[in-house]
């Protein structure tokens, strides 16, 4: 049975709006990671410039093999034995808004392990934008109660769970080049 915040997130992710939801790091802003318009509105909610990239959340490795037109093989291995949240840098992502592109033609993506972003991700079947719910600059909230108002007010559905939860730090990042190269961005 669906979760009725599954249902309720679900809906405004159709119909092109924000959601301010748990992940399995930190609470993140999300969107549909193929609208332009959705992903627009993240960027000006966070007076975020569009030439800094955010990170799309997935549920499987045939949502990742979608929207990157060759995962480097390491990358599995990676998602096997991580032990906490990783976050991989791939080159030629395809498939999502192209305001999501990094302007050396690369995406950050996340293969998610948390219930709910799973579930959500399972039924909406496409990636979701998952960005720190802060304003560009500001520290990023470690839980719900230091999110500010301005994130608070900016976003047309607030995902009731995990209020509680305090994260310990955001994921770790790897970028994978095609060509091989390995480099450490976040441990």
């Amino acid at each position: 049975m669906i979760n009725k915040e599954v249902i309720n997130a679900l809906k405004v992710l159709k119909s092109g709006g924000l959601i301010l939801y748990p992940t399995d790091t930190i609470w993140g802003i999300g969107c549909d990671a193929t609208n332009y318009e959705a992903v627009e509105r993240i960027y000006r909610l966070k007076k975020r410039a569009e030439s800094k990239s955010m990170i799309c959340l997935v549920n499987s490795t045939k949502m990742l093999k979608n929207h990157v037109r060759q995962v480097p093989s390491m990358a599995y291995d990676i998602l096997h034995v991580a032990n906490k949240p990783t976050t991989i840098i791939y080159d030629n992502p395809i498939g999502v808004s192209e305001n999501l592109i990094a302007e050396d033609n690369t995406l950050a993506i996340r293969k998610v392990k948390d219930e709910f972003c799973n579930s959500l991700l399972q039924e909406f079947k496409k990636p979701i934008v998952s960005t720190s719910a802060n304003i560009s600059g500001e520290p990023a909230p470690k839980s719900f109660k230091e999110i500010s108002d301005p994130i608070l007010k900016g976003v047309d559905y607030i995902v009731n769970l995990q209020r509680k939860k305090i994260a310990t730090k955001p994921s770790s990042i790897i970028k994978l080049s095609v060509d091989g190269k390995v480099q450490i961005i976040r441990e």
